[in-house]
């Protein structure tokens, strides 16, 4: 593993939200109830919930609609201010003495323009999330991140390929089998750097959540 300070350039770097396949259609259906629902449980109106969340007031109303494909920071941001987990926002986690994923049916919340994907495979409840993630980039494709909570561990162990890690503008070169635990607490970016896909799986720890009331 190679790591250098340098600073980089973060620029966001998502698919277009108003193209949904079938299946992000499903998790941004799923979402927006949750969310709508959340939000009257708490009797607050969509402007009080942008207020608390930093998120947009159109970008709430396209979110509750189903009709948006919200970034991973959206829906961090979202799952802060209800006080719950990322994982019990985009899917049932109802508590039970083991929660079967089968293949193909953990949600994708994050897809590059030439095939990437991230998948959350699964998370813990709060207070202390522990989330589990799949991911594969391909040449090309990055994912940019915003800081996380306080006190975010993230952990990545790669498979295939070469990664590049950006953690609040110092670079991390990651080749097959190497392994970094950062802070995700910090600003930070995943790059596919070669000419083949890089697959890679992080776990990231959350602690304290449930206190965004």
């Amino acid at each position: 593993m190679r790591c250098v300070a340098q600073k980089v350039q973060y620029a966001a770097f998502m698919r277009d939200p108003q193209v949904l396949t079938p299946e992000a259609t499903a998790v941004a259906e799923a979402i927006g109830g949750r969310v709508r629902r959340w939000r009257a449980d708490r009797s607050w109106t969509l402007d009080g919930l942008a207020d608390r969340s930093g998120v947009s007031r159109r970008t709430l109303v396209g979110i509750e609609s189903g009709q948006s494909n919200p970034s991973i920071a959206l829906l961090l941001r979202l799952a802060a201010t209800f006080g719950v987990g990322l994982a019990e926002l985009v899917e049932d986690t109802a508590r039970s003495a083991g929660r079967i994923h089968r293949a193909g049916e953990a949600p994708v919340l994050w897809e590059g323009d030439d095939g990437g994907r991230a998948i959350l495979v699964g998370s813990t409840e709060p207070p202390n999330v522990v989330e589990h993630w799949d991911w594969i980039i391909r040449p090309g494709e990055r994912h940019t991140s915003e800081a996380h909570s306080a006190g975010t561990r993230e952990i990545i162990l790669v498979h295939v390929g070469r990664l590049e890690v950006a953690i609040d503008g110092h670079l991390c070169q990651l080749d097959a089998d190497d392994s970094l635990v950062m802070s995700g607490d910090r600003p930070h970016l995943y790059r596919c750097i070669g000419d083949s896909a890089v697959h890679f799986t992080m776990s990231v720890l959350q602690p304290g959540v449930g206190g965004g009331n």
